[in-house]
């Protein structure tokens, strides 16, 4: 019971720091492209935590509808910004 608990942690973790090494080299002019590019990843999320969700007790319910929230807030501010930067390129009439 605890090896698997630790290999999850692990794994988290290593998600993590790989995440943070990532998005620290993304130049600024690239950054809003590749996040707006990556919604459509939240959205398998949302798909995954919805799972979660409805998979059963209410620990996994708590982190599954915590995970579709966070998923959410992803997905819309990423079209939100994607939306705005956009709009900042279209000639103004």
């Amino acid at each position: 019971m605890v090896l698997p608990l630790v290999l999850a942690i692990t794994i988290l973790v290593l998600a993590m720091l790989l995440g943070l090494e990532i998005i620290t080299k993304v130049p600024t002019q690239l950054h809003t492209p590749l996040m707006s590019g990556s919604n459509a990843i939240s959205g398998i999320t949302i798909i995954g935590a919805l799972l979660a969700a409805g998979a059963g007790g209410w620990l996994g319910g708590s982190f599954g509808v915590l995970a579709v929230t966070a998923a959410m807030v992803n997905v819309v501010g990423g079209y939100l910004v994607t939306d705005r930067m956009l709009r900042m390129f279209k000639t103004k009439r």
